[in-house]
C-alpha cells in the first residue's frame, strides 16, 4: 500500500465535484477542500490517475506518494473540517 496526497485546482465547479466524489470513492480521508490523502494499492493509484484524468481540462490534478516513515512525521496544526 501506498500513502498518497491528492490536491487539485479546478475552475469547473461539475468537475471539481467528481474529482472530490472520485477521491471519497476510493477510501480517501478529505484534509481541505481539494486535498485528500489515504493509503492506496498501484493498482489502485493508477486506477485513481486514470479516472481524474479526464476532469482535468480546467485545471490540475496532482498524486504525491509519500513514504510512510515521511508522513509519520507531518505536522498537523488547528482543527480538521
Amino acid at each position: 500500500m501506498n500513502r498518497v496526497i491528492v490536491t487539485y485546482d479546478i475552475t469547473d465547479d461539475k468537475a471539481r465535484k467528481k474529482i472530490s466524489d472520485c477521491c471519497l470513492d476510493y477510501g480517501l480521508d478529505r484534509h481541505q477542500f481539494s486535498v485528500f490523502s489515504g493509503l492506496l494499492k498501484p493498482i489502485h493509484l493508477r486506477a485513481l490517475a486514470k479516472a481524474l484524468e479526464p476532469l482535468t481540462e480546467t485545471g490540475q490534478v496532482l498524486i504525491i506518494q509519500i513514504a510512510a516513515d515521511d508522513w509519520e512525521k507531518r505536522i498537523e496544526i488547528g482543527a480538521r473540517p
